[in-house]
C-alpha cells in the first residue's frame, strides 16, 4: 500500500467518490438520512461541517430542511467544486483547507457534523479538534458524528501500529496521509467527554458505521 496525501487521494478520487460511498460502507444506504434527523425540519440554522467534500451529507441536510446555512471546510479543492456546483442556490460558505487550521471562532454555530472523516486521526488529535468545536457551539449546540468505529481495542491498536509501519517503511514524515485509524465507540465517546461535550451517545449502528451524538 502506497500512502497518499490527504488532499491527493480524495481529489484524484472524485469523479467515483459518490457511487463508492453509497454503495461500499456499511449503512450507507440509511446513515445520510440518520445524520439529517438531527437537524431540525425547519428553521435557520448554522452548521459547521467538517469534511463536508462533496456534500453527500448536506444532500439529505438540504432535502430536510432548505433553509440550514452550512460552512463546509474540506482539503480537496475539487471535492468542493463538486459541492458548489450541486448547491450554487444554498447558504453555503466553504473554506479549503484543513479543519485542525481553521478558527472556528466561539459560540458561531447552532450545530456540526462529520460524515466518515475523523477515524484518519489520532486520539490527540481528535480531542484537540473536539475542544475547538465545543467552543465554537452556541449554548445548547450539538455535534452530530457519523462514522467507521473499530469493532474492539486490539483492531483499533492493530491499525494504529499499521500506519506507523507503512509511513516508516516509505520514509514519509509529518502531515496527513489517507489511512483508516478507526477508534472504538467506547474511546470516541471518551475523547468528546474529555474535550467538554456533555451527554455524548451513540444512537445508531450499522456494521462498522455508527452515529454518535454529543451536546456542548
Amino acid at each position: 500500500m502506497q500512502l497518499e496525501e490527504m488532499s491527493q487521494f480524495f481529489n484524484t478520487r472524485v469523479d467515483t467518490y459518490e457511487e463508492h460511498m453509497r454503495t461500499c460502507v456499511d449503512g450507507a444506504n440509511e446513515y445520510y438520512e440518520k445524520t439529517a434527523a438531527h437537524f431540525p425540519e425547519r428553521g435557520a440554522i448554522h452548521i459547521l461541517d467538517l469534511g463536508c467534500g462533496t456534500g453527500l451529507e448536506l444532500d439529505a441536510l438540504w432535502k430536510r430542511n432548505p433553509e440550514i446555512e452550512v460552512t463546509g471546510v474540506d482539503l480537496a479543492g475539487d471535492m468542493l467544486a463538486v459541492l458548489r456546483k450541486k448547491h450554487p442556490d444554498k447558504k453555503l460558505h466553504l473554506i479549503q483547507a484543513s479543519y485542525f487550521d481553521v478558527d472556528f471562532g466561539q459560540g458561531q454555530f447552532d450545530a456540526a457534523v462529520s460524515v466518515q472523516t475523523m477515524h484518519h486521526f489520532t486520539h490527540e488529535e481528535k480531542i484537540s479538534l473536539y475542544r475547538r468545536l465545543c467552543t465554537c457551539l452556541k449554548p445548547g449546540g450539538w455535534y452530530v458524528e457519523t462514522d467507521y468505529m473499530a469493532p474492539d481495542s486490539r483492531y483499533e491498536e492493530q491499525c494504529f501500529a499499521d500506519y506507523e509501519r507503512v509511513k516508516q517503511e516509505q520514509g514519509l514524515g509529518e502531515g496527513f496521509y489517507h489511512f483508516d485509524r478507526p477508534c472504538t465507540v467506547k474511546h470516541q465517546l471518551s475523547m468528546l467527554r474529555t474535550a467538554g461535550f456533555m451527554d455524548a451517545q451513540e444512537c445508531w449502528r450499522c456494521g462498522g458505521t455508527s452515529i454518535l451524538l454529543a451536546r456542548r
